[in-house]
Formats: structure tokens, C-alpha cells, sequence
């Protein structure tokens, strides 16, 4: 059955995105780069720490600036929730078995829990080691107490669930409205309905499949041409939008927690480094030349802080590229930008030991712990979106009783972090599919 289902299967991405080949062709990469650079050295420019413009002034001109970023942000997340669901689908139905689907989609959730608890581990790890606590004034605390993300991150924390709540939010994970699983962009939800019509598929005889599967060809198609279109405005979004960060954010918020924003910055160093170790271990392909592989991917994942936005560019990486198998990468990228979030869960980890040294609470070991599974059960179906990382370390700082209102004292610098940790995540999600692929035999 599986090779008349397999001669019926539609076409993979990786024919459909040729036309993003030609823009990685075109050094998209080293434009980006350049719109990078730019982009922060007009921030500061504008930013009020340098006095050259009034703050409003510099406020409305990184608005304007940021619009290009906002349009193409705009235009990936109007395409994620279907290119996604079509991904997923067309990933299941072109696996070579049921006891295939059975083994990747048992072992990349056993290594996507795996790499979550390393990355959380070494956020703790690290920040506990340097303290950067240690270094920041408490009146800080004060200065930015009130503002309304803070207040916004706290009142979704007000609930924490007790272990007689948990087998209901088990059972919630099935949506039992799909489509307002889709409106809700409850990202999990999405991904295991995909999955159970792609079971449901390889269960059909393949003439009654393949109109179902022509259809999300077409709906991959579709999605394609739209990123391709926002592609083209990828320079000019990036440059926009560090523009915008810059001027908002300004240096001295930078350099007043240049200690935390170190220790961050070399945990997720760490991290990438066992990233590269496993992929230099599974492939033979050595770290310069893997980064050189996923600069593009990286780029643009650090520039946008959207796992979704650079998921196309992704998985034609990872097709083209790194040579994993189509149904491989059209099921693990999509999967993995949903519940493989180890660049943020090591945030986390950092972000909550760090806050606890500030505001001088000790962490027992069983906190320490309680860190761990609140945050790993936190990033399962995060949306893979900019500033997620902050709703998530309300509830984490929640479960170990440390004020929410500390949030305000990191608010500053948490956008270049969420850079940094979002091109982490897409790295993850690339090594994950060369690490499956070695484990069932496949390289």
C-alpha cells in the first residue's frame, strides 16, 4: 500500500521552493546582514541616550521605519497556521509506514525533552555560577515597576494548576474545535490534529487520499508564493525593525545589564556548541561548515524572533542542504518550532535564576526542579512568536514565588536576547532532523 500511497503523494516542499533557492542564491544572507548593521547603527543614532532627536520624534520615525518589518511579520504569520497544518499532513502520509511514523514521532519527542532539560539545566547552571544578580541596583526594580506588560504577564499567572487539574489539561490538548484551534493559533492543538488526519490518510486506500493530498500541494504552494513575496522584503524588514529596537531600547539599558545579557548570550553559546558536537557526531559535517549551511536560517530567525517566519526557509534547508528526507523535514520542523523550544526554555532557567538573585530568594533543590518541568511543560506549544518568551517567564516565576514585577528590570535587553535565542531554537530544529535520520538509520 505504502508504494502506491508514495506514487500518488504530491510533490515535496522542496520542489515548490525554488523560488526561495533564488534568493539564498542571491546572497540573501549577506543582504540581511547588512540591513542588520544598519538597522543599529541608525537606532542608536536615533535612540534618546544619543541626543541628536527628541525621544517622541525618535518613537514616530522607528514606527515608520519598523512598517516594512511589521508587513513581512504580518504576511508569514498570515500563511504559518496553513503552511503548518499542510506540512504536517503531507510529512505523515509520505512516511514509509506506520511503524516508522511510530518510531520518529516516539524518539523526537523523547530528544526534544532530552535537548530541553540540557538547555534549562544550563541556563540555571551558568547563571547560578556567574551571578548576575549580584551586579544590578535593586532600585532598578522600582524605576519599572509599573508598566502595563508586567501587569499584563502577572494576571496570567494567577492560576497555577494542581495535579488533580492536570489529566483535563491532557485531555485539552485534542482540539475539539479545530477551526477555532486555527483562529486561536493554539499551535499544539493544530499540530496533533494535523497529525491524526495523516494517520487517518495512510489508513485510506491511495485513490481516495490523493484528492486530499492535491489539495494541500496546492495549499503548500500557495504558502510558498506568499513567503516568497515577503522575502523580498526580508533586508528592509530587518533593517526596520533593529532600527526600531535600537531607538526604543537604547545603549545604556544594554550596557546597565551587560552582565546578564553575557551570561545569557554564552549559555546559549554553550548550547549551540552541543549542538554542533551532535551534529559533527550523527553527520560528520563539521561546525563551520553546518553554520555556514543555516546562516541563512539564522539570520533571519535572529532578526525577526519568529521561529515561524523562517520555518519555509527551514525546511528547504534541511531538504537541500543537510539532504534529510522530505517526509523527515516536513514533519520535524513543524513539529520542532512548536514544542522544540530550547534556545527559550535555557532563557528560562537564566532569566528566573537571575531575577531570584536580585531579588535575594534562595532556590532549594526541589525549586530548582520545579524550574525544570514548569518550563519545560510552559515551551510545549508556544507560539512561535516574538516576546512569547516573557508570558511564559510570568508562569515560571509564579511557580517559585518570585515576584512577576522583577520582568520589568530585563524588559530592556529582552529583545536582542529573544534574537539571539529564537536563531538557537531554528538550530535546534535543523540538528534534531540530522540527529532522527541518523537514529532510524536513515544516513
Amino acid at each position: 500500500m505504502r508504494q502506491t500511497l508514495s506514487y500518488f503523494h504530491p510533490r515535496s516542499l522542496k520542489l515548490l521552493n525554488r523560488h526561495l533557492q533564488n534568493l539564498v542564491k542571491g546572497r540573501l544572507w549577506l543582504k540581511i546582514l547588512i540591513g542588520m548593521a544598519l538597522g543599529i547603527t541608525v537606532g542608536l543614532f536615533l535612540s534618546p541616550s544619543a541626543g541628536f532627536v527628541r525621544e517622541e520624534v525618535g518613537t514616530t520615525i522607528a514606527n515608520w521605519l519598523a512598517l516594512p518589518g511589521q508587513i513581512f511579520l504580518g504576511m508569514i504569520q498570515m500563511i504559518v497556521i496553513p503552511l503548518i497544518f499542510a506540512s504536517i499532513i503531507t510529512g505523515v502520509a509520505s512516511s514509509d509506514d506506520m511503524e516508522h511514523l511510530k518510531k520518529i514521532g516516539g524518539r523526537a519527542a523523547s530528544y526534544f525533552v532530552f535537548t530541553t532539560i540540557i538547555a534549562i539545566t544550563i541556563g540555571i547552571g551558568v547563571t547560578s555560577l556567574i551571578q548576575p544578580g549580584n551586579f544590578i541596583d535593586g532600585s532598578l526594580l522600582d524605576a519599572h515597576k509599573e508598566t502595563a506588560i508586567v501587569e499584563q504577564a502577572e494576571s496570567g499567572t494567577d492560576e497555577i494548576p494542581s495535579i488533580g487539574q492536570v489529566p483535563q489539561l491532557i485531555a485539552n490538548i485534542l482540539p475539539d474545535n479545530p477551526l477555532g484551534a486555527m483562529v486561536e493559533k493554539q499551535m499544539l492543538q493544530v499540530v496533533l490534529f494535523a497529525i491524526v488526519l495523516g494517520l487517518a490518510l495512510i489508513a485510506m486506500a491511495p485513490k481516495q487520499a490523493k484528492p486530499i493530498l492535491d489539495l494541500l500541494n496546492s495549499i503548500q504552494e500557495v504558502c510558498m508564493t506568499v513567503v516568497k513575496w515577503a522575502m523580498l522584503l526580508a533586508p528592509v524588514a530587518v533593517f526596520g525593525l533593529l532600527a526600531q529596537t535600537t531607538i526604543n531600547t537604547g545603549i545604556d539599558a544594554l550596557l546597565g545589564m551587560a552582565v546578564y545579557v553575557g551570561t545569557v548570550l554564552f549559555a546559549l553559546l554553550i548550547l549551540m556548541s552541543i549542538y554542533l558536537l551532535f551534529v559533527l557526531i550523527v553527520s560528520g559535517i563539521r561546525p563551520l561548515k553546518f553554520l555556514g549551511i543555516v546562516r541563512e536560517v539564522q539570520l533571519l530567525a535572529f532578526s525577526t524572533s519568529s521561529s515561524a517566519a523562517v520555518m519555509p526557509l527551514s525546511i528547504t534547508t534541511a531538504e537541500d542542504k543537510l539532504s534529510v528526507k522530505p517526509s523527515t523535514a516536513q514533519f520535524l520542523i513543524p513539529l520542532g518550532a512548536t514544542i522544540n523550544m530550547d534556545g527559550t526554555a535555557l532563557y528560562q532557567g537564566a532569566a528566573t535564576v537571575f531575577l531570584a538573585q536580585v531579588f535575594s530568594v534562595d532556590l532549594s533543590m526541589a525549586s530548582l526542579l520545579l524550574i525544570v518541568v514548569t518550563t519545560v511543560a510552559a515551551s510545549i506549544g508556544a507560539p512561535a512568536t516574538p516576546g512569547v518568551g516573557i508570558v511564559i517567564l510570568a508562569m515560571v516565576l509564579n511557580s517559585v514565588g518570585i515576584p512577576a514585577s522583577g520582568i520589568a528590570l530585563i524588559l530592556g535587553v529582552d529583545r536582542i536576547l529573544d534574537m539571539s535565542r529564537t536563531a538557537v531554537n531554528v538550530t535546534g530544529d535543523l540538528t534534531a532532523c540530522l540527529v532522527m535520520e541518523r537514529w532510524l538509520g536513515d544516513r
